[in-house]
């Protein structure tokens, strides 16, 4: 086992809840800090997103955490409808799936800790997501999207997501996707 930083190559992934709350967390960034220790049970509780933490199998360590909710692709997402059928023929929908909304699943945070940064950890929690939604995908999600940060959009290309719309003029975030059949084709 490879530790740096306190950081095994072993951890587990455990459904926050009420009962196991996270008191301290620290990524760098006030609004994600700020969302798994004071937000992110009340979305829960109110059936908006569910989050996930990653923990040390060893040391019982938070070293990450992400965020999940219903999310669809659909043609207001685009500019015009133009841009939508380019979208649903890029995927190779046939003309009779070719619907005005797609399921997906919103990745609404995805944050690292400071002392687990730079150890490949987002990729592995996003390689495990795309993993949720492509073995037995029990909902019929084709898509998961994020609002990405500026800053993160490289590390998000790297991950095959995609921009969603070029003409996106967020000052914040641009809206990504990746499609889950790319790991089943």
């Amino acid at each position: 086992m490879v530790q740096t930083c306190g950081i095994p190559e072993k951890f587990k992934i455990v459904r926050l809840s009420p009962t196991n709350a996270v008191e301290n967390f620290d990524c760098g960034d006030n609004d994600l800090n700020d969302y798994i220790t004071n937000r992110a049970s009340l979305f829960d509780q109110y059936m908006l997103a569910a989050s996930y933490t990653c923990i040390d199998s060893d040391t019982k360590q938070i070293l990450a955490y992400f965020s999940l909710a219903n999310d669809k692709i659909a043609t207001s997402d685009f500019s015009n409808m133009t841009e939508f059928n380019r979208f649903r023929r890029k995927q190779g929908f046939p003309n009779e799936k070719r619907l005005k909304s797609y399921p997906a699943v919103k990745l609404c945070r995805l944050a690292v800790d400071i002392c687990a940064k730079n150890h490949k950890l987002g990729t592995r929690i996003l390689n495990y997501i795309k993993s949720m939604f492509v073995i037995k995908n029990k909902t019929g999600c084709r898509f998961i999207t994020v609002d990405a940060y500026l800053n993160a959009i490289p590390f998000y290309e790297k991950n095959g997501f995609r921009m969603m719309n070029l003409e996106d003029d967020d000052p914040h975030t641009r809206l990504m996707y990746f499609d889950l059949m790319d790991l089943v084709a």
